[in-house]
Protein backbone atom coordinates (compact mmCIF):
# COMPACT_ATOMS: atom_id res chain seq x y z
CA UNK A 1 0.00 0.00 0.00
CA UNK A 2 1.30 3.95 -0.81
CA UNK A 3 0.01 6.75 1.97
CA UNK A 4 0.68 9.84 1.20
CA UNK A 5 1.48 12.59 3.71
CA UNK A 6 2.10 16.34 3.40
CA UNK A 7 5.46 17.79 4.37
CA UNK A 8 7.86 20.07 3.97
CA UNK A 9 10.92 18.63 5.17
CA UNK A 10 10.64 15.05 4.57
CA UNK A 11 10.11 13.79 7.71
CA UNK A 12 6.94 15.59 9.78
CA UNK A 13 3.68 15.98 8.58
CA UNK A 14 2.85 19.42 7.67
CA UNK A 15 0.29 21.39 9.87
CA UNK A 16 -1.72 22.67 6.46
CA UNK A 17 -2.57 20.63 3.63
CA UNK A 18 -2.98 23.46 1.12
CA UNK A 19 0.52 25.08 1.84
CA UNK A 20 2.76 21.69 2.22
CA UNK A 21 5.06 21.92 -0.74
CA UNK A 22 5.92 18.07 -0.62
CA UNK A 23 4.17 14.67 -0.57
CA UNK A 24 6.10 11.83 1.26
CA UNK A 25 4.74 8.81 -0.30
CA UNK A 26 5.75 5.72 1.55
CA UNK A 27 5.11 2.46 0.29
CA UNK A 28 4.23 0.07 3.25
CA UNK A 29 4.04 -3.96 3.71
CA UNK A 30 3.52 -6.22 5.93
CA UNK A 31 3.97 -3.52 8.95
CA UNK A 32 7.35 -2.53 7.29
CA UNK A 33 7.74 0.87 4.96
CA UNK A 34 9.64 -0.63 1.68
CA UNK A 35 9.96 2.31 -0.31
CA UNK A 36 10.07 6.70 0.53
CA UNK A 37 9.70 8.87 -2.36
CA UNK A 38 9.26 12.70 -2.11
CA UNK A 39 7.29 13.99 -4.82
CA UNK A 40 6.39 17.89 -5.65
CA UNK A 41 3.09 18.76 -4.40
CA UNK A 42 1.00 22.21 -6.00
CA UNK A 43 0.13 24.37 -3.28
CA UNK A 44 -1.25 27.65 -2.89
CA UNK A 45 1.71 29.61 -4.10
CA UNK A 46 1.24 27.58 -8.05
CA UNK A 47 -2.07 28.87 -7.82
CA UNK A 48 -1.81 32.82 -6.90
CA UNK A 49 -3.67 33.65 -10.24
CA UNK A 50 -6.74 31.86 -9.12
CA UNK A 51 -9.33 33.04 -6.43
CA UNK A 52 -9.24 31.84 -2.99
CA UNK A 53 -12.67 32.28 -2.21
CA UNK A 54 -14.02 32.42 1.37
CA UNK A 55 -17.45 31.30 2.48
CA UNK A 56 -19.89 34.27 2.14
CA UNK A 57 -22.71 32.13 4.18
CA UNK A 58 -21.65 31.74 8.33
CA UNK A 59 -23.04 27.94 6.86
CA UNK A 60 -20.88 27.64 4.40
CA UNK A 61 -17.40 25.71 4.36
CA UNK A 62 -14.45 26.57 3.52
CA UNK A 63 -13.06 25.26 -0.09
CA UNK A 64 -16.18 23.67 -2.08
CA UNK A 65 -16.47 26.65 -4.60
CA UNK A 66 -15.42 25.28 -7.81
CA UNK A 67 -12.05 27.14 -8.14
CA UNK A 68 -11.24 25.31 -5.09
CA UNK A 69 -12.27 22.07 -6.37
CA UNK A 70 -10.22 22.36 -9.39
CA UNK A 71 -7.27 23.02 -7.16
CA UNK A 72 -7.94 19.92 -5.08
CA UNK A 73 -8.18 17.99 -8.16
CA UNK A 74 -4.95 19.16 -8.97
CA UNK A 75 -2.97 18.29 -6.00
CA UNK A 76 -5.05 15.06 -6.16
CA UNK A 77 -3.51 13.81 -9.22
CA UNK A 78 0.04 13.74 -7.76
CA UNK A 79 -0.61 10.98 -5.18
CA UNK A 80 -4.02 9.53 -7.22
CA UNK A 81 -1.89 5.94 -6.63
CA UNK A 82 -2.68 6.51 -2.55
CA UNK A 83 -4.80 5.06 -0.30
CA UNK A 84 -4.55 7.60 2.18
CA UNK A 85 -3.47 11.04 2.41
CA UNK A 86 -2.78 12.20 5.85
CA UNK A 87 -2.07 15.92 7.24
CA UNK A 88 -2.75 18.04 10.22
CA UNK A 89 -4.74 20.08 8.91
CA UNK A 90 -7.36 20.57 5.88
CA UNK A 91 -10.24 22.45 4.56
CA UNK A 92 -13.84 20.43 4.55
CA UNK A 93 -13.77 20.96 1.15
CA UNK A 94 -10.29 19.74 0.21
CA UNK A 95 -11.04 16.43 2.81
CA UNK A 96 -14.16 15.93 0.81
CA UNK A 97 -12.52 16.04 -2.10
CA UNK A 98 -9.99 13.55 -1.30
CA UNK A 99 -12.77 11.17 -0.19
CA UNK A 100 -14.54 11.58 -3.77
CA UNK A 101 -11.21 10.51 -5.56
CA UNK A 102 -11.05 7.24 -3.52
CA UNK A 103 -7.76 8.30 -1.52
CA UNK A 104 -9.07 8.30 2.52
CA UNK A 105 -7.78 11.36 3.88
CA UNK A 106 -7.11 11.74 7.89
CA UNK A 107 -6.15 14.66 9.72
CA UNK A 108 -3.80 13.38 12.50
CA UNK A 109 -2.29 15.19 16.13
CA UNK A 110 1.14 12.96 15.15
CA UNK A 111 4.16 14.90 13.81
CA UNK A 112 6.41 11.89 12.62
CA UNK A 113 5.71 10.83 9.40
CA UNK A 114 7.15 7.24 10.43
CA UNK A 115 5.21 7.00 13.45
CA UNK A 116 2.01 7.91 11.91
CA UNK A 117 2.60 5.53 8.97
CA UNK A 118 3.28 2.28 11.46
CA UNK A 119 -0.04 3.48 13.61
CA UNK A 120 -2.07 3.65 10.12
CA UNK A 121 -1.05 0.43 9.64
CA UNK A 122 -1.78 -0.59 12.72
CA UNK A 123 -5.36 0.73 12.72
CA UNK A 124 -4.76 2.82 15.59
CA UNK A 125 -4.75 6.61 13.67
CA UNK A 126 -7.19 8.90 14.77
CA UNK A 127 -9.02 11.19 12.22
CA UNK A 128 -9.51 13.94 13.67
CA UNK A 129 -12.32 15.56 11.76
CA UNK A 130 -13.02 18.40 14.60
CA UNK A 131 -9.91 19.87 12.85
CA UNK A 132 -11.07 20.98 9.24
CA UNK A 133 -11.75 24.25 8.82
Amino acid sequence: MKIAFVTDDGSTISQHFGRAVYYAVLEIENGHILRREMRDKPNHKHFADQPHQHPTEPAQQHGFDPAAQVRHGQMAEVIADCEALICRGMGAGAYQNMQERGIRPIVTDIHSIEETALAYVRGELVDHVEKLH
